[in-house]
C-alpha cells in the first residue's frame, strides 16, 4: 500500500472519526484490524459507510507498518493533509472574523516532542484558541504521531509554522496583540494577569523555556505558581493551565 506525498495517516479512533465528522470526502480509505470486531471499531464501520468512506481489513503487522510503529488502536486512514493557512498575514485576516473571545493565540517555542504538540494542540482546540504557531526550525511537525494525540484537534486549528518567530511576533503585535510569554523567573502570576483582549500566550520549551530573542519581545512575561519542590512542568501541561486560565476568564 503505498502512501500519497500529500497524503497522512490518521491514528486511532479519534482522528479518524474527526475526519469522518468533517470531510470525510478527504479519506481515500479506512483499513481496520480483520481480527478486531468490536463495539467500538464496529461503530466507526458504519459511521464510513454512511458517509460512502471505503473500509478494508488487513493484518495487525501491515497497519503497524503504515503507521510506522505508532500506537493505532486498530484504525487507520489514509487521507489528504487539510490545508494550513498560507502566511501569518493569512491567519490573522482569518481570525478576525471570529467573534472576540476566539481571537487568540498560542505560540510555541522550541516544542520538539511530537507527543506534546498533539497534547497542547488538543487542549488549544479545546480552549478556543484560534491558531498555534511555531518556528519552522526545532519544532515539531505536524505529523501523524501529533495528529493521533491531538485526538481530531489538528483537523480543525490551525498549526503555522513560520520561517521567523521573533519576526512573527512583530507582526501579531502591529495587528493589536499583546504578547504574554510564560517564565519561570517572571514576577507577574498568570492568575494576576488579564487575558481577556487579544493576546498572544508564548510556552518555551520544556526545561530551556523561551529562547532570548523571544523573551524580549515579549509586552510581559507571567509566571506559574509553583508550590512544591519541581521546578516546572511538562510543556504541554503548562500550555493547558494557561489556555484555560484565559478561557475562564474570557467566559465571563
Amino acid at each position: 500500500m503505498s502512501r500519497d506525498a500529500k497524503e497522512i495517516c490518521l491514528l486511532g479512533f479519534h482522528a479518524v472519526r474527526a475526519r469522518l465528522r468533517t470531510a470525510p470526502e478527504t479519506i481515500s480509505r479506512i483499513i481496520f484490524d480483520g481480527q478486531r470486531r468490536d463495539t467500538r471499531i464496529n461503530a466507526l464501520l458504519k459511521q464510513a459507510e454512511q458517509a460512502s468512506v471505503k473500509a478494508i481489513s488487513d493484518s495487525a503487522l501491515a497497519m503497524d507498518r503504515l503507521a510506522k510503529g505508532q500506537r493505532h488502536q486498530g484504525i487507520l486512514a489514509l487521507a489528504s493533509a487539510r490545508e494550513q493557512p498560507d502566511s501569518l498575514s493569512d491567519l490573522l485576516t482569518q481570525v478576525e472574523a471570529f467573534e472576540p473571545a476566539r481571537q487568540w493565540l498560542l505560540l510555541l517555542d522550541g516544542v520538539t516532542d511530537p507527543h506534546n504538540l498533539g497534547a497542547i494542540m488538543r487542549t488549544a482546540d479545546a480552549a478556543g484558541v484560534a491558531a498555534v504557531i511555531a518556528p519552522r526550525d526545532k519544532s515539531a511537525p505536524l505529523n501523524d504521531v501529533a495528529a493521533r494525540v491531538s485526538a481530531g484537534a489538528a483537523d480543525h486549528l490551525p498549526y503555522l509554522q513560520v520561517t521567523n518567530l521573533s519576526r512573527a511576533i512583530d507582526e501579531i503585535q502591529q495587528a493589536g496583540y499583546q504578547v504574554i510569554g510564560l517564565a519561570e523567573t517572571a514576577e507577574k502570576s498568570l492568575y494576576a494577569t488579564d487575558l481577556t483582549g487579544r493576546i498572544a500566550l508564548v510556552c518555551g520549551a520544556e526545561g530551556e523555556g523561551m529562547r532570548r530573542l523571544t523573551r524580549e519581545r515579549c509586552d510581559l512575561l507571567v509566571r506559574l505558581p509553583m508550590l512544591g519542590s519541581v521546578e516546572s512542568l511538562n510543556v504541554s501541561v503548562a500550555a493547558g493551565v494557561c489556555c484555560y486560565e484565559a478561557l475562564r476568564q474570557r467566559s465571563k
